[in-house]
């Protein structure tokens, strides 16, 4: 396992739409652990491969109940609306309010290529709708309804 360079705007490969995985091989798992790796490191709650210079359809998340794997991920049934504020490890230093479902099923496969489905709903849904987006070439502050800075707390001088 190891830490991969996070690829930053403005790299092409942030607004290709990725290709569908159809070898589930031990370089794919490798690209997976690698990945987990990485967003952890980061710290992140997500990561696509186009965001670690490979244009495949895999992503990793963690909403704060472990490890999620997803290779060419669906994402079906959306219902209702959040909004909330969103970052990326590819664009730092922006953050935006984003309109998402509220929840959504996911469909896909795990590492091995066996077919998987689950349900996600509010923090989570957002961010399998995140990660599916950089997929599909799309990234947050082309979709915000608002891309700000954050407020940074200003250091008291010292007398």
């Amino acid at each position: 396992m190891a830490i991969r360079k996070i690829v930053l705007v403005p790299d092409p490969i942030l607004k290709e739409k990725a290709k569908p995985v159809t070898k589930f091989n031990a370089r794919l798992h490798k690209l997976l652990d690698d990945m987990a790796d990485t967003m952890y490191d980061a710290p992140g709650v997500g990561l696509a491969a186009p965001q670690v210079g490979i244009s495949k359809r895999v992503i990793v998340l963690d909403g704060g109940e472990g490890l999620i794997e997803v290779i060419n991920p669906v994402l079906e049934e959306r219902e209702g609306e959040q909004l909330g504020p969103e970052g990326c490890l590819s664009i730092p230093g922006l953050q935006g309010d984003v309109r998402r479902a509220e929840r959504l099923r996911v469909k896909g496969q795990d590492r091995n290529g066996d077919p998987i489905e689950m349900e996600a709903e509010g923090y989570l849904a957002r961010i399998f709708q995140h990660e599916v987006d950089h997929l599909n070439g799309v990234l947050f502050t082309e979709v915000a309804d608002r891309v700000y800075q954050p407020a940074q707390e200003e250091e008291e001088e010292i007398e």
